[in-house]
């Protein structure tokens, strides 16, 4: 018994000894990232549209969908990837959003400021063939201090002018 207690205190004491006299300096670093967005109350959140979304929402109902995609400047950078604007974020990722479909269509991206946040909002359509009918895409990209995000919210064509405003106030709602 004597021999168990006293090897006790010899590991105790030189785990405790490593640590106090440890020559390493640390810093911290912070995992995660969040952010708000507000739904409208006939959308639910899902997790089977996008494995790269953030937040993925939908009503089948309904046959909208969308799904928030970020990308932390941090991160951007560490790939070297270092966007000076909003407008060049964009830029990279709408030449190739939906490039081999039929019948693509991408109207002139229109840019707003509220506050810090920078927003760029587009329609892109295209002609699905699978389903025989044209979908509508409201394209949303964001620039806070911290993150770039995409904001890809989409319906039947038909479904365009019921559900635009209601994806605009997804968009703007977005902050961190």
């Amino acid at each position: 018994m004597k021999t168990t207690v006293t090897s006790l205190f010899l590991i105790t004491t030189l785990f405790m000894g490593t640590a106090i006299f440890s020559q390493s300096t640390f810093k911290e670093y912070k995992a995660g990232h969040t952010f708000d967005i507000s739904l409208p109350d006939y959308m639910s959140k899902t997790a089977d549209l996008n494995s790269s979304a953030a937040i993925q929402y939908k009503n089948v109902v309904k046959d909208i969908y969308g799904v928030v995609i970020f990308d932390t400047k941090e991160e951007l950078k560490l790939l070297e990837m270092n966007y000076t604007s909003t407008n060049e974020f964009y830029e990279d990722f709408i030449k190739d959003f939906l490039k081999d479909e039929e019948k693509r269509n991408v109207s002139k991206p229109k840019s707003t400021k509220k506050g810090e946040i920078s927003f760029i909002e587009c329609d892109a359509s295209y002609f699905d063939k699978e389903i025989n009918n044209s979908i509508y895409y409201f394209v949303g990209i964001v620039e806070t201090k911290t993150a770039f995000y995409k904001v890809l919210s989409w319906c039947s064509m038909e479904n365009k002018d019921k559900y635009k405003a209601d994806f605009q106030k997804i968009l703007y709602s977005l902050k961190d």
